[in-house]
């Protein structure tokens, strides 16, 4: 895969995700968890989402079940947890991995892409990838960054 724009994934529905159609959009990649700390980072991702969305801003939640075992519910229970308690209505997709050998080969390529800190691995939930419009530029950011760190990122892609 050569590009963020040859994947597919599966949605919390089970419905096929072509990441062809989001040509030309912001990507914001985020693997995600319910029971975790960082959490309330779901107010601050759909702020972002609700405030950008309509310029191109597409935000992306992949929940993760690998770090300290903080997302066990079924895909329809993270789904429904996150719509009711933070009132999030970006995409959220199938549960996944994003480290070891059964990794999702979107976080395969977003690590390779960007290395970071640990290299090629994910450190905790809520690491996020920003990718820019042409999808060539891909900037990651811990998990201890808030999603309102990474707005004048946003901003400068969409501009």
């Amino acid at each position: 895969m050569t590009s963020i724009y040859d994947f597919k994934a599966l949605t919390s529905k089970g419905k096929e995700l072509d990441f062809s159609q989001f040509e030309g959009k912001v990507l914001l990649i985020v693997n995600t968890a319910s029971k975790c700390g960082f959490t309330p980072q779901f107010e601050g991702l759909e702020k972002l989402n609700r405030q950008y969305k309509d310029q191109g801003l597409v935000i992306i939640g992949f929940p993760c079940n690998q770090f300290a075992h903080q997302d066990p519910g079924t895909d329809e229970e993270i789904s429904g947890f996150c719509q009711m308690n933070y009132g999030v209505s970006f995409q959220i997709m199938k549960k996944i991995d994003v480290n070891g050998e059964q990794a999702d080969p979107i976080f395969k390529y977003l690590k390779k892409q960007t290395g970071g800190f640990l290299g090629s691995k994910i450190k905790w939930n809520f690491t996020k990838f920003l990718i820019s419009r042409d999808g060539k530029t891909i900037k990651r950011f811990a998990p201890l960054t808030k999603p309102e760190k990474i707005e004048k990122d946003i901003q400068q892609m969409l501009g």
